[in-house]
């Protein structure tokens, strides 16, 4: 079992979360995500997950990222992961320690049901491999969208991902600090609470700021 959480997984619009729901085996965690809550009543699409702060993945190893398209496996009297439907929507690990996700509709149909992400620490190689897959099958549809459209539309959701990701870091690293003999970089985690609550305010301000060419 692990003494400390590894991951955070931030749905939009919702708290920060670091404790795994269950943890079917010593690589393997598992995450029953409300879709809503009272204060954000509208089921969240977006998800980022990253590896918390003086963190460290086993050598040659990776954190693959799974979304279950049947949540309701989950639900009371449901026959749990043996019975479960998974999806992969990435990883993270050295040198891409967080990322973010946009979830389906149909891996987010049913509030009552939430939404079940799945982590497995895995070969880095394979993980790896799986996200070049997906990366590839994307930049296919893109190409093929830019095609039919006759141009350029709203910036894709790797680039979206890759502003949110900046703009945390921008704001992140100003907190930053060292603890212990070996001089381990953290980043306390209100410092993120405090991050996504001013992020939050200006997608409502202005939603289309991430759309537009960052500086």
């Amino acid at each position: 079992m692990a003494t400390q959480p590894l991951f955070g997984l931030l749905p939009a619009g919702q708290p920060l979360i670091t404790a795994p729901t269950s943890q079917p085996n010593p690589t393997s965690f598992l995450y029953l995500l409300p879709s809503s809550t009272p204060s954000n009543p509208k089921p969240f699409a977006h998800l980022a997950v990253f590896l918390l702060p003086g963190i460290t993945l086993p050598e040659n190893t990776a954190a693959a990222i799974y979304v279950a398209l049947n949540p309701s496996a989950f639900a009371p009297g449901g026959a749990g992961s043996a019975g479960a439907n998974f999806k992969f929507l990435g990883g993270v690990g050295p040198g891409k320690e967080s990322a973010v996700f946009k979830l389906s509709a149909s891996s987010n149909s049913s509030p009552a049901e939430g939404v079940v992400i799945g982590i497995d620490i895995e070969d880095a190689g394979s993980v790896g491999e799986r996200i070049q897959q997906l990366q590839s099958q994307s930049q296919s549809q893109s190409t093929a969208l830019v095609r039919a459209g006759g141009g350029a539309g709203a910036p894709s959701t790797e680039l979206l991902a890759q502003r949110i990701i900046t703009n945390a870091f921008n704001f992140l690293s100003s907190y930053s600090g060292q603890v212990g003999p070996a001089g381990v970089e953290v980043v306390p985690l209100k410092a993120f609470q405090e991050w996504w609550r001013k992020f939050e305010t200006k997608i409502k301000n202005d939603p289309s700021f991430l759309e537009r060419q960052q500086d």
